[in-house]
């Protein structure tokens, strides 16, 4: 026959137990999501910039055509990488572009990579806007996963966004939502 071990707390053993669950609760609570901390932050942009690359053009169908010369040179510069062709239609005085076998990969955006908070330089209180309370965050970011392509001189001089997010000093805004379950950037 098997006995069941009875354990007795003794009264300082309870209190100490008490405590320690006290303790741990309340640390638990401490680190909630929903806190407007920069750690918190920074997990919900580096969530959101994981889904949301970084691109050169938005908007943008090829076969494109265009006759503006700033467009024209920035896009030559990617015709330079091998990413699109181009050719020239006299009669209509516009460049064709398409994209070429390489460019498939990236097309038609071109995006360059994603955002990594690297701090959190500022932020409001939260105040309620459309029913949740949200903050303006000011942050720095160094960019990832970045393309060979996209590292190349004359791109980044033809796109000097693209440029200012590679340069490693790259600081941005953005708006966060609380919500149940911790900070987002609202779509």
């Amino acid at each position: 026959m098997k006995t069941a071990r009875v354990f007795k707390l003794t009264f300082p053993a309870a209190k100490i137990t008490i405590l320690a669950a006290l303790f741990l609760f309340t640390t638990i609570g401490c680190n909630s999501k929903t806190k407007p901390t920069p750690q918190n932050f920074t997990e919900a942009l580096n969530k959101w910039f994981l889904e949301h690359p970084d691109c050169l053009l938005s908007n943008t169908r090829f076969p494109y055509e265009t006759s503006d010369a700033a467009t024209t040179k920035q896009l030559d510069t990617l015709v330079k990488s091998q990413l699109l062709k181009s050719s020239y239609e006299s009669s209509v005085r516009v460049t064709r572009y398409t994209v070429s076998d390489a460019g498939t990969r990236y097309a038609p955006r071109f995006c360059f990579g994603h955002r990594v908070v690297s701090s959190i330089d500022s932020s409001t209180p939260p105040e309620h806007v459309n029913g949740f309370p949200q903050t303006q965050v000011t942050y720095h970011y160094t960019m990832q996963d970045v393309p060979v392509w996209a590292k190349s001189p004359d791109v980044q001089l033809a796109f000097p966004n693209l440029a200012a997010a590679l340069s490693g000093q790259a600081s941005d805004r953005a708006s966060l939502a609380q919500t149940l379950a911790g900070w987002q950037v609202p779509e």
